[in-house]
């Protein structure tokens, strides 16, 4: 499956504006960003997410979840990494694109928010 990274953008985007505005408005100073693959920011990163997966990386999270802050935690945006180029080899077809960019979002999101790997099994979001 071939999408530019442009498109791909779009997909990311509209996965977030899919979002009920009450989760919206939980995200704070959140940057996402999508990469090709997993660079730096990625290393020692593996959880069972991507065991699923082969191990590819599709996501990654890299900040203090809000459940973990403090008053005087860094102001630095949190980040969600969502690596294009793992997502669209492991799907055939647009809507396997649409809905594994969702489901990787929703992954990270929970990540940002708090929840264990468990937590986002049981809500079918490993």
């Amino acid at each position: 499956m071939q999408i530019p990274i442009e498109q791909f953008e779009l997909l990311v985007q509209q996965a977030y504006w899919d979002l009920p505005e009450s989760v919206r408005d939980t995200l704070d100073n959140l940057d996402i960003v999508v990469e090709d693959f997993p660079g730096p920011e990625a290393e020692g990163s593996f959880d069972s997410h991507d065991h699923e997966h082969g191990g590819t990386l599709l996501g990654l999270y890299v900040g203090v979840p809000l459940v973990e802050r403090h008053s005087a935690d860094p102001l630095m945006p949190d980040c969600i990494y969502i690596y294009r180029l793992p997502i669209l080899s492991m799907c055939d077809t647009h809507d396997e694109v649409v809905r594994e960019v969702r489901t990787t979002l929703l992954h990270e999101i929970g990540h940002y928010l708090g929840l264990s790997e468990q937590d986002l099994d049981r809500l079918g979001y490993a």
